[in-house]
């Protein structure tokens, strides 16, 4: 009996860590703070197979589905971009997303080199 518990448990523990690092993109919102990378990545395979590439509307996320579009609100000056997911991280943690430097330039973020900004997923 309690072996079987105890297998049953470590069943639902490891479902779970499995589960762990994608979300449903239906009615995601979050707010952070976003980053940008350009030429120093250009052109090397993102996390989804694709070249990376510093002029598309692309952008990196830790838990949204590849593919996902989402739109991306600079808070502090109300300029938004819709990018596709197609890559991981940010690595840091203080960060919510990464963006393509074309992105970037379209959030007016480019100086600042981080920017406060609302994450929405489109449908």
């Amino acid at each position: 009996m309690l072996r079987s518990l105890l297998l049953t448990s470590l069943i639902l523990l490891l479902a779970g860590c499995a589960s762990q690092g994608v979300v449903d993109p239906q009615g995601y919102r979050a707010e952070g703070q976003a980053s940008w990378y350009g030429a120093r990545h250009h052109g090397r395979k993102t996390a989804s197979g694709e070249r990376f590439d510093q002029n598309a509307l692309t952008a990196a996320h830790r838990e949204l589905p590849f593919g996902t579009r989402v739109q991306v609100t600079n808070l502090s000056n109300n300029k938004r971009v819709i990018v596709r997911i197609n890559d991981r991280g940010p690595s840091s943690r203080k960060r919510l997303i990464d963006l393509s430097r074309q992105a970037a330039e379209q959030l007016d973020m480019l100086r600042a080199g981080v920017a406060p900004v609302r994450v929405e997923a489109l449908e």
